[in-house]
């Protein structure tokens, strides 16, 4: 079987979450545990460190994978979803997995495939367990795709859990207040095994306290303890002061992301990765710190977040697509020295738009467009939606024509932001 016919089947003949949204989602873990068990159950080979949140889970688990591969570890990230190749979901020190892999798993196990009949979700995850235990990874950064408590990638057992935040995001699957979507990801903790919490929150503070408890698991705020000032920035990193508990720790640590509020995300991989030298687990030194992050990009193939595509004008696409994530990547844009700022906007049909359309300025002038996908929300109807909160623009049948109108309207010394989905952004990058 070719790789593109090995797509085809993972993404037409097997239901996908990403493609055809709420139909493809299983809350239940019977079928990930029966296809891991038919393999042999690679996860129980793993050191994992299993990551979840609403946002900033992809941004944390590179940031470590920096730092631990600058320092001479094997590691493997999986991640969710992906921009172009399906690949980069699983990906060993920055290196995507061979074609071939990809197609000899599916080729080997498609009628334990057509007997379980998993997801295209599961079967990913269970591929990447295969493939991290195969190349024998001396850390496994394990990224949940919605949730904690029942996603998938919840049959691993690791030696650190990791909660980066809490925002409004798939509530029809994970409840609509803050402390149920809280409950959802605590799912993560593990009975005696260590959580690092990203940020404090008044709402979700107890609920991820009392699950810890009921666990006995060790459980650390990550912004109680380290805290990540911006003191400054160049076209393509962020210069941060770095105290823990209080005490300066780092006056300058230039890391290779061109936004302030990574702080946050900086913050939770620093703390985790401390814990994992606290609990003898591994070994990196400050010069390992300075290197990783400060090649970030390069040393991880980190894609989506914040990403600069040109100069004069400056055009930039990040893949913030929910209230968490938008909001400081908005504010963000404030902080850009410009005359015009154009948005190039797209979004999925089951997005609630009431509140994330208030978080766009309304100064800006706007160029709507439909991912490929079928879950993208109609660009009329999406520019509709936008009128009713202020915002002006017209309606594109791609998203490469949007941003081929907000070019040809720009001057150099004007800004575009393409954003509002991962598949918008994924059809530019």
């Amino acid at each position: 079987m070719s790789y593109p016919a090995t797509l085809d089947y993972l993404f037409h003949q097997l239901p996908m979450f990403q493609r055809i949204g709420p139909a493809a989602f299983k809350k239940d873990l019977t079928n990930i545990r029966r296809l891991c068990a038919a393999l042999g159950n690679p996860q129980d080979q793993l050191t994992a460190i299993h990551l979840a949140g609403t946002n900033g889970k992809g941004s944390t688990a590179h940031m470590m994978a920096a730092v631990l591969q600058a320092a001479g570890h094997k590691v493997g990230v999986y991640t969710s979803p992906h921009y172009k190749d399906f690949r980069e979901r699983i990906k060993i020190n920055g290196k995507w997995m061979s074609k071939a892999r990809v197609v000899d798993f599916v080729a080997e196990h498609r009628p334990l495939f057509e007997e379980i009949r998993p997801s295209f979700f599961e079967i990913t995850v269970a591929l990447a367990f295969t493939y991290f235990a195969e190349k024998k990874v001396d850390f496994a950064i394990i990224e949940t795709g919605l949730g904690g408590r029942l996603d998938s990638t919840n049959i691993i057992q690791p030696v650190l859990s990791v909660i980066t935040n809490i925002s409004f995001d798939h509530q029809q699957f994970l409840g609509d207040t803050l402390p149920l979507i809280a409950g959802e990801k605590a799912g993560i903790i593990k009975a005696a095994i260590p959580v690092v919490i990203g940020e404090t929150h008044p709402e979700t503070q107890l609920i991820f306290q009392q699950k810890a408890q009921l666990a006995e698991a060790p459980i650390y705020f990550a912004d109680q303890i380290m805290e990540a000032k911006a003191i400054g920035e160049s076209l393509s990193t962020t210069t941060f002061e770095i105290k823990k508990n209080g005490e300066t720790w780092l006056p300058q640590l230039e890391v290779e992301v061109k936004a302030a509020y990574q702080a946050l995300n900086l913050q939770t991989a620093l703390l985790s990765l401390s814990l994992l030298v606290d609990l003898g687990l591994a070994e990196w030194k400050v010069d390992d710190l300075r290197q990783g992050l400060g090649q970030l990009r390069q040393i991880t193939r980190f894609l989506g977040r914040w990403q600069v595509l040109q100069n004069k004008p400056l055009v930039i696409a990040d893949s913030a697509h929910n209230e968490g994530g938008l909001r400081p990547a908005l504010a963000q844009l404030q902080h850009i020295p410009h005359e015009k700022l154009l948005i190039v906007l797209g979004t999925v049909n089951d997005k609630d738009l009431n509140k994330v359309l208030p978080l766009f300025p309304p100064q800006a002038r706007y160029f709507f467009a439909k991912a490929q996908i079928p879950r993208a929300l109609p660009a009329p109807e999406l520019k509709t939606a936008a009128a009713a909160h202020g915002l002006q623009g017209r309606a594109y049948s791609s998203v490469r024509n949007a941003l081929r109108a907000a070019k040809r309207a720009a001057t150099p010394n004007d800004l575009i932001f393409i954003g509002g989905s991962i598949f918008v952004v994924a059809e530019v990058i």
